[in-house]
């Protein structure tokens, strides 16, 4: 009954939106406020409550990682085929100049720059992973949380603890709904939880109330999308915004409307036609909830040393681990054997990219030692003939026993030399994860790589040494001369 009265009370919406939409728990519809399986309510009370609370100091180091990773994945797309239309497109759509567009002299909307962004960071396969969801979540939350913050003229401590709510809440969707189960009705989990990722960032950098909160879950829970066709993309460009770019647009629009008074749905997450229900056969809702405030999910999240597809992570680790111990040369192999877990097959198998494309990357990692940035990208090299050779000799299997949750991205080479010998490497965690960290330095490395080639030595390193102290940089629109071109 209360429910209907809120939605049919014109007089008491205009007289709430007029104050502001400042609203305490007493003052929202009872059944929403108090029942226990509120999961919207108690989920919405987390947001607004998390975005001034400070972060233990590892979760604050380890947020600050990912967001310099994924600003060096953002600028170096940025020059890559995906980041260039990504940033021709928006620069088309015109709009406020609210939002710097990375490496170049755009500033657009908030909404339009987090598409550019979040695509320019996918571009290149050189965003952080989460092995257990599967989720990409730097690619699309850090790019929403810039747009936003920039917008809002917020401090870099505030986007540090917005970038941890959005990798919180891009993770636990999909472990609400059953990464598999998501996978099974065809969908993209990575496309599914990138939404609720840029929402959780954007939401608390505008700093909305409990009421905002719940309206914004719900207007990016009617955006949530992604169909695991992405698979089929061989350019790249669709993959980046599915992947990236189209959960950034909609977590900003949907915080967008909320800020412009738009009100919505208060349950999205509760009762019928949930967003649980709709998407999963076998939902748990309250893992949306579980360990909020003690497990933070920006810490176990995967950096790539490697610019390349996720799975081929351990593969590489493996076989440069055979090279440098053997002292071996293309020519002495007669055959690579990848095992691989059996998901990962139709991933990396026989893709028409490069950096996607497992075999290619085995083979120039055996004929040059070292997979770098460059080379994983250039395209050319798979018509080369001393790639070529090789990659004729590699095989990927499917195993079936690497399908843990343990090590859901652990990888097996089995090299078999000219002679007839036999060596092989198992990479159990590659270099990167949360059980192999990376340290402040080889981030850096990484980063530093990364931005060099488009923004030059002295603008890089500065913006590092930025990036590294985030959490005292009073106004994030002090990065912009150093972002753009």
């Amino acid at each position: 009954m209360m429910r209907k009265a809120w939605g049919r009370a014109p007089h008491r919406r205009r007289f709430l939106q007029g104050a502001g939409g400042l609203l305490v728990a007493s003052t929202l519809p009872a059944q929403a406020a108090s029942a226990d399986s509120d999961v919207t309510g108690r989920l919405a009370r987390y947001m607004v409550e998390a975005r001034d609370k400070p972060l233990p100091p590892e979760v604050l180091l380890a947020c600050k990682h990912r967001i310099l990773d994924t600003f060096g994945a953002m600028i170096s797309g940025a020059r890559m085929r995906p980041g260039e239309m990504a940033t021709s497109y928006v620069r088309r759509l015109g709009g406020v100049a609210q939002s710097s567009v990375v490496a170049s002299d755009l500033r657009t909307t908030a909404i339009n720059a987090a598409l550019a962004n979040a695509m320019c960071a996918h571009a290149d396969e050189t965003d952080d992973f989460e092995p257990v969801t599967k989720a990409h979540p730097g690619s699309a939350t850090v790019p929403a949380a810039f747009a936003m913050a920039e917008k809002e003229g917020r401090s870099g401590a505030e986007m540090i603890r917005a970038v941890a709510l959005g990798y919180d809440l891009c993770c636990r969707l999909l472990l609400a709904l059953g990464p598999d189960l998501v996978r099974g009705t065809h969908r993209s989990a990575e496309g599914t939880s990138s939404t609720f990722g840029a929402l959780g960032a954007a939401a608390a950098l505008a700093r909305l109330d409990e009421r905002g909160m719940r309206f914004a879950l719900s207007y990016a829970a009617q955006q949530v999308s992604g169909l695991w066709s992405w698979v089929k993309d061989e350019d790249h460009i669709e993959k980046a915004f599915d992947f990236a770019g189209m959960g950034a647009r909609n977590g900003v629009t949907a915080v967008a409307m909320v800020q412009a008074g738009l009100t919505g749905v208060f349950d999205v997450l509760d009762g019928t036609h949930n967003l649980f229900i709709a998407l999963s056969t076998d939902p748990k809702p309250e893992a949306m909830l579980e360990s909020l405030g003690s497990r933070f999910y920006v810490t176990e999240t995967a950096i790539k040393t490697f610019s390349v597809g996720y799975p081929i992570q351990s593969p590489l680790d493996a076989v440069l681990a055979l090279r440098e111990r053997l002292g071996v040369r293309a020519e002495d192999v007669r055959r690579v054997v990848v095992r691989l877990p059996t998901d990962a097959v139709g991933i990396v198998g026989q893709s028409a990219m490069p950096d996607v494309n497992c075999q290619h990357l085995v083979a120039l990692a055996l004929v040059k030692g070292a997979v770098s940035f460059a080379d994983s990208h250039d395209a050319g090299l798979m018509q080369d003939a001393a790639i070529q050779s090789l990659r004729a000799k590699v095989e990927i299997v499917g195993d079936p026993a690497l399908m843990t949750r343990e090590a859901p991205r652990s990888a097996r080479v089995e090299l078999t030399l000219a002679d007839g010998r036999m060596f092989d490497h198992f990479t159990k965690f590659p270099p990167g994860t949360k059980e192999n960290p990376l340290s402040t330095e080889r981030v850096n490395a990484k980063a530093r790589d990364l931005i060099e080639p488009v923004l030059g030595a002295s603008r890089a390193d500065t913006l590092i040494v930025r990036l590294n102290d985030l959490e005292n940089l009073d106004d994030i629109r002090m990065l912009r001369p150093l972002i753009t071109a």
